[in-house]
């Protein structure tokens, strides 16, 4: 097939060049398979939806996604068209003609790549020939009454059976690699396999599926990574069928990999297999043409934050809000995994500190964590509306006022201040004012949850007594439901609110990658996240000093939960002690991190594993040296030798304004740090299999 949309993929920015390691692919099929194409679930359709631009503008037309057909997801995002080819066009006729319908098209999304969908209804009748095969293939039973492993067999035996019939039609080329993610894929990897079909598999986990039921139920992971019985583990789950169809395909597949070297410590004894890449998780960057940009958009949106603040804390905003810092955790409600518990405990620690040392910075915290709720709290809507009529009161006062204003300079007199605001003037104001009194604190949520007596976050909230008191230097709002720009409490869409704050807090303690930080990254807006995520291990691998960079990685993996908690405030308190400038400056470099998740990057190690897969799969045509690193360099930033990225032990404990720092302090050229960081460049390191040195220690302590 002729590659009408490949592109030469230039460097980044300072970046070493691209490598394709010459693969012909003109004579290549890839085909990538995942539940999540077209179909939102979790962040493996971020991961696909990102990586499908610069996936199909190396591969142009011979680049395909497989996925479920759900109509509604369908009728919005894909557009129907004829396959390119009429061997493909062929082996979906052959499955429409035994009653299973399959959908061709192209997926609206960057990259506009072509999709292949299966209708899991429309085959749902061979469900039991299905399983009967699948039993005989690799002894693996799927309880009936288990819908999604059902499902996954299904999309599993269309995509095996697909594949085969596009195979049978080629003699010599093209060759196929197919790429499945995770579990619910896997059975299409292993029926290929069993089948013998001439097609290089790859197996990508984002996170193990008996890892996930681990940390959920508070097991001290890490610490006995290598001590589970993990076939107890997952029967006692009723997961065991599901943990057979994933390991089977990590073992049936010719190339391995998970997204981080802690997924891929996790799997190799989750699922007995040394991962053979590492394919880090990336995102489509767009650099503004103004190199500062992002500043502006920080400063608008800092602004509709501020807003909804003023109305959430009306009759108590004896706060200033030019010295209020905004920080955020976002993601799936999950207590512990999220880290939300050792967030709380860190912010009780920090409100001492700052009360202690009388800092003027106040800090509020958001907590965008969707859970069950009933409706809006009242007293967070009349927060809102009291604070917007105080608005159109103070500004009829000045129009009142303005027009007075303006008729006694015409007429060349200084007016009598006095005279000008009436009785009914004062009236209105002081009315304004009464309005604004409140007996009762602000709330801490937005919504009413259906049972906040056992929420785990309102209750940590209840006992370390964070009330958002007037004493208090830390505020604390909880908002159960994603953000949205037609929200009447807080109308601002995800990416606006990330801009607009100061700090995210990520503290997981199980991340398989962790895009929330990395899209912090990405806008310019410093992050904490830990060693235990796999972002985490990313930035500690390609940045000298990260937390100068606005990356601030707590150590969770040899440290207890106390002196994780204390490391924590320590960072939060130390950020809260930056000036202005610096953390102006800090930004800046964040921002200048986001080369490293670039896809134009990231997608070398996804270059390499479908080589490496070719090269198992048909060594006569293709060949790599096992023991030769790949053509691929990785960066390395610096330590910044100019201004520090936080204050000095010296300092005073709560930020200077930038007009007020000293004139003989280092000069700062933004231009040329960042020239600096482009030019230097780290040594080589491997793409390919994780390490066969000494075994790591998993952790020492449970966080």
């Amino acid at each position: 097939m002729p590659l009408s949309r490949s592109l030469s993929v230039s460097s980044l920015n300072g970046l070493p060049q691209w490598q394709d390691e010459d693969l012909p692919l003109q004579d290549l099929l890839l085909f990538e398979v995942a539940w999540e194409v077209t179909n939102k679930v979790g962040g493996i359709y971020t991961v696909i939806q990102t990586k499908a631009k610069v996936t199909a503008d190396e591969w142009g037309d011979n680049y395909f996604l497989m996925g479920p057909y759900m109509e509604q997801n369908v009728r919005t995002q894909v557009e129907i068209c004829d396959p390119p080819s009429p061997q493909i066009r062929k082996a979906i006729d052959l499955l429409q003609s035994q009653g299973c319908q399959v959908y061709f098209g192209r997926w609206l999304i960057e990259g506009n790549p072509y999709v292949v969908l299966f209708d899991i209804g429309s085959a749902a009748w061979n469900l039991d020939r299905w399983k009967g095969e699948f039993w005989e293939c690799c002894s693996v039973g799927i309880p009936y009454n288990d819908r999604e492993a059902n499902d996954a067999l299904i999309f599993g035996s269309l995509t095996a059976w697909f594949l085969k019939e596009l195979t049978d039609q080629f003699q010599d080329k093209p060759n196929l690699i197919a790429h499945f993610h995770e579990w619910q894929a896997g059975a299409g990897l292993i029926l290929c396999r069993n089948q013998k079909l001439p097609v290089a598999t790859i197996f990508t986990t984002h996170a193990t599926l008996l890892g996930r039921y681990l940390c959920a139920a508070n097991e001290d992971f890490y610490n006995r990574l290598d001590q589970f019985d993990i076939d107890r583990e997952a029967g006692d789950r009723q997961i065991y069928h599901r943990y057979c169809m994933e390991r089977a395909a990590v073992h049936c597949a010719h190339v391995f990999t998970t997204v981080s070297q802690i997924t891929g410590i996790e799997a190799e004894n989750m699922l007995k297999r040394k991962p053979d890449v590492i394919t880090p998780n990336g995102l489509n960057i767009k650099k503004f043409s103004a190199t500062h940009e992002f500043q502006n958009l920080h400063a608008m949106y800092k602004a509709q934050i501020q807003e909804f603040v003023r109305g959430h804390f009306y009759g108590h905003l004896d706060f200033s809000l030019e010295k209020t810092l905004f920080f955020f955790i976002a993601g799936r409600y999950e207590y512990t995994n999220k880290g939300a518990d050792i967030f709380l405990e860190a912010l009780s620690r920090l409100n001492f500190l700052l009360r202690v040392h009388r800092s003027d910075v106040t800090v509020v915290v958001f907590f965008i964590m969707p859970t069950k709720t009933n409706n809006f709290n009242v007293e967070t809507l009349k927060g809102q509306a009291v604070r917007k009529q105080l608005w159109d009161t103070a500004h009829s006062v000045k129009e009142k006022f303005g027009k007075k204003l303006y008729d006694a300079l015409l007429k060349g007199e200084i007016p009598d201040l006095n005279k000008i605001l009436d009785r009914d003037d004062l009236t209105i104001m002081k009315r304004a004012i009464f309005a604004t009194q409140r007996q009762s604190l602000p709330p801490v949520t937005t919504h009413n949850m259906v049972d906040d007596s056992a929420d785990p976050i309102l209750n940590t909230i209840r006992r370390i007594g964070l009330f958002n008191s007037r004493t208090d230097r830390v505020k604390v709002i909880v908002h159960p439901e994603f953000l949205s720009s037609t929200s009447p409490l807080l109308p601002m869409d995800y990416e606006e609110f990330v801009r607009g704050c100061h700090l995210g807090v990520f503290p997981s303690y199980y991340e398989p990658w962790g895009y929330t930080p990395a899209e912090c990254t990405v806008m310019g807006i410093p992050s904490v996240t830990t060693n235990l995520s796999g972002f985490g291990c990313f930035m500690q691998e390609h940045v000298a000093d990260p937390a100068a960079y606005g990356v601030y990685i707590t150590d969770r993996r040899f440290r207890s939960p106390d002196e994780s908690c204390n490391q924590l405030t320590q960072f939060l308190y130390g950020f809260c002690q930056q000036s202005r400038r610096q953390r102006i400056i800090q930004r800046n470099r964040t921002e200048r991190l986001s080369d490293l998740l670039d896809w134009r990057y990231l997608g070398r190690f996804y270059t390499h594993a479908r080589h490496l897969a070719l090269s198992r799969m048909f060594p006569d045509k293709f060949h790599m040296e096992p023991s030769a690193p790949p053509k691929t360099e990785g960066f390395r930033y610096p330590r910044p030798s100019s201004v520090p990225p936080s204050p000095a032990v010296s300092q005073p404990s709560s930020p200077r304004d930038s007009e007020e720092e000293d004139e003989d302090e280092e000069r700062y050229d933004e231009d040329e740090e960042a020239e600096r960081d482009r030019q230097n460049i780290k040594s080589d390191f491997s793409l390919g299999p994780v390490s066969r040195g000494k075994k790591k220690k998993h952790g020492e302590f449970r966080n």
